[in-house]
């Protein structure tokens, strides 16, 4: 997603409400933009919009900020972490997510246009698609 507008925030916000909501009382972190994820294969870290991480955490080393787990650039390098499971592309300009899920050494992607529910598998959670584009108006022109 591209950073810094309202739909983009809108977006997270509503994600991050549902994905809260549903990982009460389970074994998991959730955290928005402004948590590193350190990627060691790449020796890079990034800034998810939204990332699920799975208790207790892992830090890089030396350091409590930058977390030690596992379209393009970014996404090939969240592939390289072990611990990776799935990754969601929301679009915010039209009802449309891409879900990737990571089965062994191999994946695949799935494409959410009109369905009612994503289904994150590894969470073991579901979140309407209505609720992650609550309040969000798309420009049609």
């Amino acid at each position: 997603m591209i950073v810094g507008t309202p739909t983009n925030n809108r977006i997270i916000a509503n994600l991050l409400v549902a994905l809260y909501t549903a990982l009460t009382n389970q074994c998991y972190a959730v955290f928005v933009t402004v948590q590193r994820l350190w990627i060691p294969e790449r020796r890079m870290a990034t800034y998810p919009d939204i990332m699920v991480m799975s208790e207790p955490l892992t830090y890089q080393e030396r350091r409590t900020d930058t977390f030690n787990y596992d379209q393009e650039d970014k996404f090939t390098a969240y592939r390289t972490i072990p611990t990776f499971q799935e990754y969601l592309l929301i679009s915010q300009e039209k009802c449309y997510i891409e879900q990737f899920q990571k089965e062994g050494d191999c994946g695949f992607l799935k494409a959410y246009k009109n369905l009612p529910i994503i289904t994150l598998k590894y969470l073991r959670v579901e979140v309407e698609i209505a609720d992650i584009y609550n309040n969000v108006i798309f420009d049609n022109s």
